[in-house]
């Protein structure tokens, strides 16, 4: 579908396709953009990193023509556009994925291909040209679905690839991403990147905004760093470092984000853990101990094991041998509810998944642990309670939200891991098993959430924490132990090692090397 009202007809090759200039938008007394610059240059990707309200995803909705800014401009190929609905933003090549998808789950996975364009012949819709149309975007993606079929019938992964390939059906020059792989898995999150670098390389422009820094280095031409709604600073990724992008985002060095260890709470006796010749799922003969006061770090690669060790200890997977004793001086649990009602707690990898239930309010899913998990009084959900609860866990979590009735599915990444961790808080917990905690969260909400470990620890609480991210591991724990194909290989101290030497451990499984280093 050709676009209208395209800018320049013959731009100079070195005009960025899009320019963006002093924008400032005010919600109320709330600044979401404050002379707000940037320029993205065609064919490339960029990217836009900030804290969550530092004005990132309020620029891209300016953009996709859903926000009218107060003031500024907005070029593309230098010539200035009004933006004034997506429609104009449509008619001007551009196009945006959301993180929150906007798709209609009870109709086909054509109709939402094809939602307001459907294609005809005489006079009807046509269900096999919009076949014909799709079926190459869809095996790019890797999407191999019944198109046929209602949308609900996806996993969240596959409809955000639909929702992808929605938006590149209409062929954009610039394609917006805000978090685009934030439901995908590992093997889909690589296949995404393919695809995109396979755009670039035709020539489509992309901005990219996301928490996952990593991944950003790994696929950007630029980065943007926004800060209180301003753009702080824009180089190529080459020339950056992600501690260098860290401190941009946050105003101060990464070191900055990994709190002390906190003095122990007054009249809290010391709890243990003791873990004795574990063997389940891919472990064999496991054993260590923690205490609180710390916080243990388990690193190892996807499928070391890891994973493994948190299941058994909250009951979702069995032991075949071996024993634990917990604090409360009984063995494994039988099962989750079991782990819960014991004051045993997992904040999953996946909140989206195993955390929340989206379509419920805050205030529902801080009460469900709670109240499955109590042993006396009503069994029942009270909504005063309910509330009196979500109230307490919004203040001290400093939840951003626009009520307790507030739906889970309409804040934020790192809100929403908040509202996971105030439902454990609840119930009081003794031992927090944490699996990748600050997954898919931005820089600020890491640094509360770091803060929130360290007082769970300082509380009574025995941490046990799981990262994909190295330097989180290195940052805040205070032990590391190492887990190689169901093995514990040994330990090294958070202070006491650098990425290179993690990385090297976690993918050996060998020791020797780090422990003379230390030696010497």
């Amino acid at each position: 579908m050709p676009y209208m009202e395209r800018g320049n007809v013959n731009p100079s090759p070195s005009t960025p396709l899009i320019s963006v200039r002093h924008l400032t938008k005010r919600y109320g007394g709330v600044i979401a953009l404050a002379d707000m610059n940037l320029e993205v240059e065609r064919g490339t990707i960029h990217a836009v990193v900030g804290e969550n309200g530092a004005g990132k995803s309020t620029l891209m909705k300016v953009l996709a023509g859903a926000v009218h800014a107060d003031s500024g401009e907005i070029l593309v190929e230098d010539a200035p556009v009004t933006l004034g609905s997506p429609r104009a933003a449509h008619r001007q090549g551009i196009g945006i994925v959301y993180q929150e998808l906007s798709l209609f789950p009870e109709r086909s996975v054509l109709a939402n291909l094809f939602v307001n364009r459907e294609p005809t012949r005489h006079g009807l819709i046509s269900l096999k040209a919009m076949e014909d149309e799709s079926r190459a975007m869809l095996e790019r993606l890797g999407l191999n679905v019944d198109v046929r079929a209602p949308l609900s019938r996806l996993s969240i992964g596959e409809r955000q690839l639909v929702e992808l390939c929605r938006v590149l059906l209409e062929e954009p020059r610039l394609l917006i991403l805000d978090e685009p792989n934030s439901a995908l898995n590992r093997r889909e999150t690589e296949r995404l990147f393919a695809v995109l670098q396979g755009l670039r390389r035709r020539g489509i422009t992309m901005l990219y905004v996301s928490h996952r820094l990593e991944e950003v280095f790994s696929i950007t031409d630029r980065i943007t760093v926004t800060r209180n709604g301003r753009d702080v600073m824009t180089k190529p990724t080459a020339d950056l470092t992600i501690p260098e992008v860290i401190e941009a985002m946050i105003g101060r060095q990464r070191e900055a984000l990994f709190p002390p260890p906190l003095p122990p709470k007054p009249g809290v006796a010391e709890r243990h853990i003791e873990v004795s010749n574990l063997s389940g799922g891919r472990l064999e003969h496991v054993s260590f101990a923690a205490r609180s006061g710390e916080v243990v770090g388990l690193a190892g690669l996807e499928g070391s094991g890891v994973t493994d060790i948190l299941e058994i200890l909250f009951g979702i997977r069995q032991a075949r041998s071996g024993s634990v004793a917990f604090p409360d001086g009984r063995g494994l649990p039988k099962n989750p509810t079991d782990a819960a009602k014991r004051r045993v707690c997992l904040v999953p990898a996946d909140r989206r998944k195993n955390g929340l239930m989206l379509d419920k309010s805050i205030m529902f899913n801080i009460s469900n642990v709670f109240v499955g998990a109590r042993g006396d009084g009503p069994v029942w959900y009270l909504p005063k309670d309910a509330f009196g609860r979500a109230r307490r866990q919004i203040e001290a979590l400093r939840i951003k939200a626009g009520s307790a009735w507030s739906l889970a599915n309409s804040l934020s990444g790192g809100n929403q891991q908040k509202v996971v961790i105030g439902k454990w808080l609840e119930i009081g917990p003794d031992v927090f098993l944490l699996d990748d905690p600050t997954r898919g969260v931005d820089v600020g909400a890491k640094r509360e959430i770091y803060g929130l470990i360290r007082k769970m620890s300082a509380d009574g609480g025995i941490v046990l924490f799981s990262s994909t991210e190295l330097p989180e591991l290195i940052g805040l724990c205070d032990r590391i132990l190492v887990v190689y194909q169901g093995r514990l290989v040994g330990e090294v101290k958070g202070g006491e090692t650098d990425n290179r030497a993690l990385l090297r451990l976690i993918n050996t499984g060998d020791l020797s090397a780090e422990n003379s280093r230390a030696a010497s």
